[in-house]
């Protein structure tokens, strides 16, 4: 297989020149003499697993962490940002992978932040909605609360407001990982006109097959460094994914087996009845009734607002339905407290691990043993010997790649974010049920394949698991069953083994069936 590894650096038509670029955060080398270019009117991906640079490499362009070593030119002259205000005045902007919306404003009031004077331009702001709605297709209500929005329509929002800067140069850290297939369709239109109107789009995304629709070139990272990419033209897909895991083969290349709950097994997580309404009067979810038993993973796949952020939270015990019963073995725990919960055998995997799932500041060991603390209290006070020592044994189970025990949490990838939250919830004493939602947004593949082993051995171990997913492949090829969700309510029950079983949930998901 031959497989192009050296990235052009100069060129007349590059809009973005990188030199050597290298970055070191304490021990960890971040970035190694990274050298490319992003050509003018071009959609140019990023690719690489977890940990492999990819963030630290759109933040160092974007002014956000300055480079150790390395030159970069932007056009025909230097750049070398102090800060963000520098990167935005020469005109490039960037999407970031976290929120930085506030949630308690509105969306006007989120986008004219910064613009100055004491009237910010709100109707100029409308017009230049109306501009990026008619551009692009991205559409945003400015009255709405941000608090109020959806993940994807939160993201969605963070896109706009970087378009309305009107950059040459875009930078989109995993923009797609949480939205729906209809807006990632309109964000793959999007990147394809800005590039078509002159403007350079730099793109991470684990997901190849949004490479192939979209990209122009590629650059792959691997520990740092560029190890190949090029044009599309000239490398293939697996070529890149070779590139992305070395000499590991690709985990999602062949279909994962699912496992078989027994028919009779009992049933560990009921719920019957659940209704919530919003205080709009919108009905989030409309009687939802659903089972699973133990040893089963049932997915429920779905575009996002139709109702299952609402069910995790129910779940979960963050948000109390207006009718219906959560039950666990037959225990009703509907207005239990999490803790209550916990103690019961349940454990969430959050859709948000930033805002729901852990504490960025503090440590992997004081984010593993938040929920049992009081397994580590020795006369009043915390034996964090212990904690690290645990910690530590997670660490390596889970193949957290971290300093050590006592590194924050904020300081990781985001994929080893999530094997943190997973190794916490999975952990859990008595564990019965599981309920994991969008577990692999944002991943690599090897993140993946990891993740969906880990709930598949939880559920052989005789756990419940309930996986919500806009990944439909993903849910088909780990899951026992999968069910709909679709304007509140749950439809259909579909046996992944049915070579039938794509069509039937597509059906679903279209309000078809």
């Amino acid at each position: 297989m031959s497989i192009t590894t050296d990235i052009p650096v100069t060129g007349t038509d590059s809009l973005l020149t990188l030199d050597s670029v290298a970055k070191t955060f304490g021990t960890v080398r971040a970035l190694r003499d990274v050298t490319m270019s992003v050509r003018t009117g071009a959609v140019h991906c990023i690719l690489g697993e977890n940990g492999a640079g990819k963030s630290t490499l759109c933040n160092t362009i974007f002014g956000t962490v300055s480079p150790d070593a390395g030159r970069m030119m932007l056009g025909d002259k230097a750049y070398r940002p102090a800060g963000p205000a520098d990167a935005i005045d020469a005109g490039v902007a960037m999407v970031h992978q976290h929120f930085s919306l506030i949630p308690t404003m509105t969306v006007a009031d989120n986008l004219l932040l910064g613009s100055g004077g004491f009237r910010p331009p709100r109707r100029q702001l409308r017009e230049n909605l109306d501009r990026v709605a008619d551009e692009y297709g991205l559409r945003v209500d400015p009255a709405t609360m941000v608090k109020d929005l959806s993940v994807g329509a939160r993201q969605r929002v963070e896109i706009v407001k970087a378009l309305l800067r009107d950059p040459r140069l875009i930078l989109l850290d995993e923009p797609t990982a949480v939205l729906d297939p209809g807006e990632i369709d309109a964000l793959i239109a999007t990147c394809t006109a800005l590039a078509a109107s002159g403007k350079s789009v730099v793109l991470i995304t684990h997901k190849l097959g949004e490479v192939a629709r979209v990209a122009d070139e590629a650059t792959v990272l691997r520990g740092g460094t560029v190890v190949g990419g090029g044009p599309l033209a000239d490398v293939t897909r697996s070529e890149l994914l070779e590139l992305m895991l070395g000499d590991a083969t690709s985990p999602i290349e062949a279909p994962l087996r699912a496992p078989r709950a027994p028919v009779d097994s009992p049933v560990c997580l009921q719920v019957n009845g659940v209704r919530v309404t919003h205080e709009d009067g919108r009905v989030a979810l409309s009687g939802v009734d659903l089972d699973v038993r133990a040893g089963e993973i049932v997915g429920i796949a779905g575009v996002e607002g139709n109702g299952q952020s609402e069910l995790t939270a129910v779940l979960s015990g963050a948000l109390r339905p207006d009718a219906g019963t959560v039950t666990i073995d037959g225990v009703d725990l509907t207005t239990a407290t999490p803790a209550r919960r916990t103690r019961a055998g349940l454990a969430v995997i959050p859709e948000d691990r930033h805002a729901e799932g852990m504490i960025a500041a503090m440590s992997i060991a004081e984010n593993l043993a938040m929920p049992r603390l009081s397994r580590y209290r020795r006369w009043g006070l915390l034996d964090r010997s212990r904690m690290r020592a645990d910690a530590q044994t997670a660490i390596t189970e889970f193949d957290v790649r971290a300093p050590g025990p006592d590194a924050s949490i904020g300081s990781l990838s985001g994929g080893n974010q999530q094997k943190v939250v997973l190794a916490r919830e999975l952990c859990t004493p008595g564990l019965r049920v599981v309920v994991a939602a969008q577990p692999t947004r944002g991943l690599d593949v090897g993140a993946v394949a990891f993740v969906l082993d880990r709930l598949r051995a939880a559920a052989d171990e005789g756990a419940a698991v309930l996986v919500t997913s806009s990944e439909l492949d993903e849910l088909l090829s780990v899951c026992d069953r999968v069910v709909v969700a679709y304007r509140g309510g749950l439809h259909g029950s579909v046996d992944t083994r049915d070579p039938d079983a794509a069509r039937e949930v597509g059906n679903l998901l279209t309000g078809v069936a």
